[in-house]
């Protein structure tokens, strides 16, 4: 863990108020200070776990992968005795890339504009002409 600033529980316990909100995930130790009043669930959530282990309770509500993704940015250390997966990284602020859909539509309809009025108004003249002649000659 060369490199990496270790916290003991003790040490982040301190920070449990508005003005200076730790917590530990997963064995990092986040300073979420910023984070309070940007957490969609409200900054109450989060200053009830101040202080704490909410590894458990950020498990329990099931983040998304975007919000997996601010633990990284949010994080000033590790916890002591906790060892970081080789995957993960510390401190990294990277944003995940997004993966872009591009789409394109081939428009081959070559037909003018007016004829969709054309379509709809020929058979309309056709069953108001109808109408008009079985309305206006006499039946025998």
């Amino acid at each position: 863990m060369a490199g990496h600033t270790v916290y003991t529980l003790s040490e982040v316990s301190r920070h449990k108020s508005k003005n200076d909100c730790w917590l530990v995930i997963d064995g990092r130790v986040l300073n979420v200070t910023k984070f309070l009043e940007e957490h969609p669930g409200g900054e109450e959530v989060l200053l009830e776990s101040a202080g704490k282990d909410a590894t458990k309770e950020f498990n329990d509500i099931g983040h998304s992968k975007s919000a997996q993704n601010l633990l990284l940015k949010y994080q000033i250390g590790v916890l002591q005795g906790h060892t970081l997966k080789n995957n993960e990284q510390v401190g990294s602020t990277e944003e995940p890339k997004k993966k872009e859909m591009s789409a394109f539509v081939i428009k081959d309809d070559l037909t003018p504009k007016y004829a969709a009025v054309v379509e709809f108004a020929v058979p309309l003249l056709v069953a108001g002409s109808y109408f008009c002649y079985r309305y206006l000659t006499p039946s025998s």
